[in-house]
């Protein structure tokens, strides 16, 4: 099995039209391609869009039944596709069914380019794509726009990686079924704690190392926090967010932020524990600073677009480091659970969960 990267990540979602309003407008997307019933796209209206190397499909179901709406019916809109580009299509879902996965479609040839589909967790499933490079389309049914003559500058660069939250007791098994099923490793793994709150972090990644997924379980022995209320939110598994690579954080973030992009603050006492007095540039954005044996990486998280909160988007940019940010990742999630806490109804006032 031969894993090359991350071809492109699938959301469904209840409007395609509103969703890639606000990646293009708030992120910098460009749309790229659209298909739906006229295009031979029976049921469903999709819209790809892209930036860099990411590729984000936006896909709604037009009718009850389609598996775009019954996914958003469940768990509002999220990513339900993580899109693997592979060498040879057939040898990969054979690979990954004698791994323990379950094929879902066979793979099919349509003008140069080979898909085939196989399971992932909870309802989030894996399409393997074979490119040829000679013709095919982006997908069958989509058909691309005319491109902009004079497009502004590209924010992000690719995908860096995949969070995904499993509930307590799940992550051994996942960990066990993408490495089994896809020929992953192990490359990091971490215990997180945040106040009265603890979450466990492995990152499995491809031999290419095209395709990197950070797993997240909750503690189930600590306080409750904002693992769980993606869980519940959710209804199950799924991609908490997903990493976008830059060139230059700050401009990105700054750029965003321009066009109504919001993003976790971070208290000024976080810089005062770092041994390095960080660059103003930094700082003065929230944007986190952390290193490891091979270089310097930054992070920050945008805040949630999603009505149910569930779904974020993080900036990273890496100066030649590898690991994901250990000295961050608690800043990162204490920043995560400001923002949500102000959504949480206290039980003793009668309230429910707020989405």
């Amino acid at each position: 099995m031969d894993f090359l990267d991350l071809d492109h990540v699938e959301f469904h979602v209840g409007d395609a039209r509103q969703a890639a309003y606000v990646l293009s407008a708030g992120l910098g997307f460009r749309l790229l391609a659209q298909g739906g019933p006229e295009t031979g796209l029976p049921g469903q209206r999709s819209l790809l869009l892209g930036q860099g190397d990411c590729r984000v499909l936006l896909t709604s179901g037009l009718e009850p039944g389609h598996p775009a709406a019954r996914y958003v019916a469940r768990h509002g809109d999220g990513v339900a596709v993580l899109a693997f580009g592979v060498r040879d299509a057939a040898a990969a879902y054979a690979g990954a069914v004698s791994g323990g996965a379950l094929g879902l479609e066979p793979p099919r040839e349509r003008g140069g380019l080979v898909t085939a589909v196989v399971s992932g967790f909870g309802d989030v499933v894996h399409r393997l794509v074979q490119r040829s490079g000679a013709g095919g389309g982006f997908l069958p049914g989509l058909v691309a726009v005319p491109g902009d003559a004079a497009p502004g500058p590209e924010l992000v660069r690719a995908v860096d990686h995949a969070a995904v939250c499993v509930p307590d007791g799940q992550l051994d098994a996942t960990v066990a079924y993408y490495c089994e099923a896809f020929g992953f490793g192990v490359v990091f793994e971490e215990y997180i704690e945040v106040g009265g709150q603890g979450m466990f972090s492995r990152v499995v990644q491809s031999p290419s190392g095209g395709i990197t997924l950070t797993l997240i379980q909750p503690d189930g022995s600590r306080a409750p926090g904002q693992v769980d209320d993606f869980l519940a939110w959710h209804g199950g598994p799924g991609v908490q967010h997903l990493a976008l690579s830059c060139g230059d954080v700050a401009a990105a973030v700054d750029a965003m932020a321009g066009r109504g992009v919001g993003f976790a603050p971070t208290p000024d006492a976080y810089y005062d524990t770092l041994p390095v007095r960080p660059a103003e540039r930094l700082r003065s954005r929230g944007i986190l600073l952390d290193r490891d044996h091979w270089g310097e990486l930054y992070q920050i998280f945008a805040t949630s677009l999603h009505v149910r909160r569930t779904f974020f988007w993080e900036l990273i940019e890496r100066h030649g480091a590898r690991t994901f940010g250990t000295a961050n990742i608690p800043a990162l999630y204490a920043a995560k659970e400001r923002e949500l806490a102000a959504l949480r109804v206290p039980a003793a006032r009668g309230g429910a969960v707020a989405k």
